[in-house]
């Protein structure tokens, strides 16, 4: 009877251990909120890990920390050796702003932060002749890296924020993939990395698309599944501001121009392999509209993008590219 009982309780124990159970860890990084998930049948928990890795990347690309490697090279900081992290962004910005035709521009900070949507340097008073001697200043192409350190006129100001998030949600993917899970989501900010399924519900990861609301509510435009694809969305929505004419203009800066962004795009999502390349995507193809998304989407076929536009009667409507899911 006793070993009966005894086997009985350790079937019961190994059932037990085998039951899967979501993990979810949630929290603020990147000036946003964070919300990873995978499964295991064990106890565990990365919160400690995943703070560790985010604060190397802010460490080394955060142009809102004033002792970060970025933050010290713009401020002229010859000395500054970058981390594999920077020089990761640094090299895949460089591939994106040539494919991009320079539409991707990190080095178009300068004008960011003269329109007062970076952590410093707002202009007062901005006008042409101002954004014109500004723009002397913009253009990938002038900086670049010599051994482990970054060379660039002392006024050229490099900001990753159009990639740097993205790039971070692939550092946390790197993590759990090495950690041998197969199964996971991660969203920072409304950006994703959907790495296998849900495996609660045997089913793709759904994900939102939210629909632009200049009201400051929330609600979906459409859910699409995703499976081993990052999204990133960009959009002129939230982030904007108003001028003294009441005027609004968007966050996202036309590097051919130096002035906010000017198209009846609301939105643009766009999938990838990676959530750095969907993250930068997203901003240039704010910017360039659909005409020239559409000339770079033929030799970029991993690319699947979305527009929400308003049309001729203020009007939303949407638009998708390569395949992007219905």
């Amino acid at each position: 009877m006793k070993r009966i009982i005894v086997l009985f309780l350790v079937l019961v124990a190994c059932k037990q251990s085998s039951v899967v159970e979501k993990k979810v860890t949630s929290g603020e990084v990147f000036g946003t909120y964070y919300n990873i998930q995978f499964f295991d049948t064990k106890p565990v928990d990365f919160s400690k890990e995943y703070d560790s890795l985010f604060t190397v990347i802010n460490k080394s690309m955060s142009t809102y920390i004033a002792n970060s490697d970025i933050s010290r090279i713009n401020e002229g900081d010859s000395t500054v050796e970058i981390d594999e992290h920077f020089k990761k962004v640094f090299m895949l910005s460089k591939d994106i702003y040539t494919s991009t035709n320079g539409f991707f521009d990190p080095t178009i900070g300068v004008l960011v932060n003269a329109w007062d949507f970076g952590p410093k340097g707002k202009v007062v008073g901005l006008d042409s002749v101002k954004v014109d001697s500004l723009l002397n200043y913009v253009g990938y192409d002038k900086v670049y890296l010599e051994k482990n350190k970054v060379k660039k006129d002392l006024n050229t100001f490099i900001d990753f924020n159009a990639i740097a998030k993205g790039y971070g949600l692939d550092v946390i993917a790197d993590f759990l993939s090495e950690k041998g899970y197969k199964n996971y989501l991660i969203d920072i900010g409304g950006e994703v990395v959907a790495k296998g399924k849900n495996v609660l519900t045997e089913k793709p990861w759904r994900i939102g698309i939210e629909k632009p609301n200049f009201d400051g509510t929330q609600s979906q435009q459409k859910v699409i599944e995703l499976t081993n694809e990052a999204m990133a969305t960009s959009g002129v929505y939230r982030k904007f501001k108003i001028d003294e004419n009441g005027k609004r203009y968007a966050h996202i800066i036309d590097t051919k121009t130096g002035y906010p962004s000017k198209t009846n795009i609301l939105s643009v999502s766009v999938i990838a392999p990676t959530c750095a390349e969907a993250d930068a995507y997203a901003t240039a193809f704010k910017a360039m509209g659909v005409k020239k998304v559409k000339q770079l989407l033929l030799k970029h076929p991993e690319l699947k993008v979305y527009f929400i536009y308003e049309d001729k009667n203020k009007k939303l409507k949407t638009m998708s590219l390569n395949g992007f899911p219905e």
